[in-house]
């Protein structure tokens, strides 16, 4: 847990840069990809957060693109709006956590990045 309200804002900034993925394609990787590369050094708090949240949205783009495959099958229309809800609902709870100053883990997440 920390106490500096710059690091709690910038892990909360980690989580909400994902939100541009809503916008920009890939844009929920490569927001919180830049906030981490760049602070990573300077905290703790956000170089574990950065790579939490990188990791999640790098699990929500491969859930995504299997569900876009099977939209053939006509499962992945299903899936599709399921995969977006979780998103926004983890990264509003992942943003809250990391405001208060707690190292948030996402569920059902790969963790590629170590």
């Amino acid at each position: 847990m920390t106490s500096n309200p710059q690091e709690k804002q910038l892990g909360m900034l980690c989580h909400l840069l994902a939100l541009a993925g809503y916008i920009i394609p890939f844009g929920n990787i490569i927001g919180p990809l830049i906030i981490w590369q760049v602070k990573k050094g300077e905290s703790s708090f956000v170089d574990d957060q950065g790579k939490e949240s990188v990791n999640f949205q790098i699990t929500v783009t491969l859930a995504a693109i299997v569900a876009v495959i099977l939209c053939f099958l006509l499962i992945g229309f299903v899936l599709l709006p399921v995969i977006g809800i979780a998103d926004l609902i983890f990264i509003i709870i992942a943003a809250l956590k990391a405001n208060e100053g707690v190292a948030y883990r996402y569920p059902y997440t790969l963790r590629l990045i170590k």
